[in-house]
């Protein structure tokens, strides 16, 4: 089997998670900054067997688009004709932030690591990957 790998796209940087080869158990890999992200995935691609490619989705509370859900669609067109042999999936990641900043507190964190962003976005990452898995195996 190859691994799951979930992004969560940002202005400045993008959170990674991926899942182990056996698509098991999802983890934060790293935090990339956004001008990197395509290279970063090139590299990984090339090291890592990958079948598909999670990618939140920034939706508002009321179920309409957030100021981010542009560049995610342009992000993803551009993944789409860069890697057309990996699938890309959309899932939404509507209180991913806040859930990882939940995570984080009740992890007994330190209060100065808690406002390290990057983490932040890798633990949102990691939570995108886990919902995603969570609703495919619901559907089986």
């Amino acid at each position: 089997m190859a691994r799951l790998l979930s992004i969560d796209y940002g202005r400045k940087r993008c959170g990674i998670a991926v899942t182990d080869v056996l698509q098991i158990i999802p983890g934060g890999l790293c935090t990339v900054p956004t001008g990197e992200l395509m290279r970063f995935l090139s590299d990984y691609f090339q090291r890592e067997d990958v079948s598909s490619v999670v990618l939140g989705l920034p939706v508002q509370t009321n179920g309409a688009p957030s100021e981010n859900q542009a560049r995610v669609r342009t992000f993803a067109a551009h993944f789409r004709k860069q890697f057309p042999h990996i699938p890309l999936h959309f899932y939404d990641e509507r209180f991913t932030s806040k859930l990882a900043h939940q995570a984080m507190l009740e992890s007994g964190m330190p209060r100065m690591k808690r406002r390290d962003k990057a983490l932040v976005d890798e633990i949102s990452a990691c939570i995108i990957l886990q919902d995603f898995m969570q609703s495919r195996a619901a559907t089986l």
